[in-house]
């Protein structure tokens, strides 16, 4: 399994574009400097009246299909 390491500072007005279904992607740099782009609703678990900010842990499988994520 690989994984890799992003810190997110979502907005709750970027969210609220997300939840209103004007996109479904995230779109981040990763900390050793990959673009990764992934499914928003893996997020929902850490959804903050603020917004969504802080470390995670994404893991996926060999194909890149995602497995697991980890706020830090």
């Amino acid at each position: 399994m690989q994984s890799i390491l992003v810190d997110l500072r979502i907005t709750r007005d970027e969210w609220l574009k997300i939840y209103r279904g004007q996109t479904n992607r995230v779109y981040a740099r990763a900390r050793d400097g990959r673009s990764i782009q992934f499914p928003a609703n893996i997020l929902t678990p850490y959804i903050e009246h603020e917004g969504i900010f802080g470390s995670f842990l994404i893991q996926f499988d060999d194909q890149g299909k995602f497995a697991n994520i980890q706020k830090l």
